[in-house]
């Protein structure tokens, strides 16, 4: 896996076309800013209930999109992260219909998940209040047979997304027949998607238990047989993340995109300190994602402490609803399909009210964090709150899913503040300090420096909190010093 940015897309959203476009985008415009791209699941349909999250067929490339061949070719040039989703299936996959024509007689029953494979007696109260679920209401969606019979499947995300009983042989065979298609159409990155519900116990949250820890390391290990690398998509309480890191090849930051907002809004970087110290550094950092801004992973849970307090997480999601002019308040709710319970709806840049020096900032600090970037789409293009498409869909997710095309991205790429991120992306790629050694100081004024430095380069970033400024210098092999300021970065573009 290249130690260079990547980027964060779907193929039809950035494009308005397919694989084909993606490459040539890459190759053109983006050309020389990533390394690698996680494709957001092309398999059929693209446009399901969640956004390709419900696979009806895992190992099909939406034909909207092109074809494995299409995935390929990308794959020749850069590293490709795909979603191996882990969790779950489409209700409409022809596997769950088979389950629903047939009932237990059907070569697809033992795939999907039951109440009673779990509770054969039956769920108690105290079973049913143990169980974590990231959405309210019941983890079980109760389906009518063709015989007129009913069965409770677990349905940890949506009625749509039947849970898959991933200790059955049929389930095995399952994310086998997916890690083998990855592993012939040059995918060598793999996000384990919603593994930490995969793993359902009585008497347990069925989240991120002991047994998950194992399941999770037996599939990594797997994927690495075949050449993978494996990166763990986990939203919980951070000592979690620190945990889990150890059993996987990589996992995600998802404490950095908060503190660092918190850090720029309240001009305190103690949490954002405390965080550096103990992070993972075998992880990918992201500001935003195809997803929300997570708030549960820097939050106190199950009685122990979080990296921000609540009195601190609250005033957190108040400036963004206020920087936002109220828009991600509009992305919450049952109004717009937003039943996640930890995460807010809003662009990035939005949260910090399309203020460029500090998105600027807030790109800066992810770059010399620990771990390999990526770049989400609609922040690379610093794209704000798409009302439009959430007043179409009243799908909260949508205000941060733009609909692009190429013309839009050029459009876009001339932006100053996107001009000045790219020469960021730039040098984060091309400077060697960044495969050295991480520390970080705070001096006697509060200005904080994250520095790299390897045998023959060094890369410092001094951030002046409370007068807006932060300033890079790169040291490279032959002793050449290079100074630059974010604010001159944007006043450059």
């Amino acid at each position: 896996m290249k130690n260079q940015v990547q980027l964060i897309t779907y193929v039809d959203r950035i494009t308005n076309a397919g694989l084909k476009e993606l490459k040539a985008l890459l190759d053109d415009e983006l050309q020389g800013l990533f390394g690698g791209v996680h494709l957001l699941p092309f398999y059929f349909p693209i446009d399901g209930s969640d956004a390709g999250f419900d696979p009806i067929d895992h190992v099909q490339v939406d034909s909207r999109l092109g074809n494995w061949d299409d995935v390929k070719a990308i794959g020749d040039d850069y590293d490709i992260m795909a979603d191996l989703i882990v969790n779950h299936m489409s209700a409409e996959s022809p596997e769950f219909k088979d389950v629903l024509k047939h009932g237990k007689q059907s070569a697809y029953w033992d795939l999907f998940l039951t109440k009673d494979k779990i509770f054969p007696d039956g769920l108690s109260e105290q079973d049913q209040a143990a169980i974590y679920r990231p959405r309210p209401g019941s983890c079980f969606s109760t389906y009518t047979l063709a015989d007129g019979s009913t069965e409770e499947f677990w349905t940890t995300f949506t009625r749509n997304q039947i849970d898959i009983d991933v200790h059955s042989a049929a389930g095995k065979d399952y994310l086998n027949r997916v890690l083998a298609r990855f592993d012939h159409s040059k995918v060598n990155l793999i996000r384990l998607d919603a593994a930490g519900y995969a793993i359902k116990k009585p008497g347990t949250s069925c989240f991120m238990i002991e047994e998950s820890f194992e399941f999770v390391d037996k599939l990594a290990k797997q994927a690495n047989e075949l050449g993978m690398t494996t990166l763990a998509e986990i939203h919980s309480h951070h000592m979690t993340q620190v945990e889990i890191a150890k059993r996987v090849d990589m996992v995600y930051d998802f404490a950095l995109p908060p503190l660092i907002l918190h850090t720029l809004l309240s001009q305190d970087c103690q949490a954002l300190i405390h965080w550096l110290e103990m992070a993972p550094r075998n992880c990918i950092t992201v500001l935003d994602t195809h997803d929300g801004i997570g708030i549960i992973d820097v939050g106190p849970m199950d009685g122990l402490r979080g990296l921000l307090t609540e009195n601190q997480i609250d005033n957190l999601v108040e400036t963004i609803h206020g920087n936002s002019k109220g828009e991600s308040l509009q992305a919450t709710g049952a109004a717009a399909s937003n039943v996640d319970l930890y995460q807010i709806n809003c662009t990035y840049y939005d949260a910090l009210g399309q203020n460029d020096l500090d998105y600027l900032m807030a790109r800066a600090i992810q770059f010399f964090a620990p771990g390999i970037p990526q770049v989400y789409y609609a922040g690379l293009l610093a794209i704000p709150n798409d009302m439009d498409l959430l007043n179409r869909t009243h799908v909260g997710r949508d205000i941060n899913r733009p609909y692009l095309n190429r013309e839009k991205v050029q459009h876009a790429m001339q932006k100053p503040v996107v001009k000045a991120l790219t020469q960021l992306i730039k040098l984060r790629n091309s400077s060697p300090a960044f495969n050295g050694r991480f520390t970080m100081t705070l001096n006697e004024t509060g200005a904080l420096t994250l520095s790299w430095t390897a045998a023959d380069a060094q890369a410092s970033l001094t951030l002046d909190f409370a007068n807006k400024e932060g300033q890079i210098i790169l040291l490279d092999k032959q002793g050449e010093e290079t100074q630059m300021t974010l604010s001159s970065l944007l006043a450059q573009a």
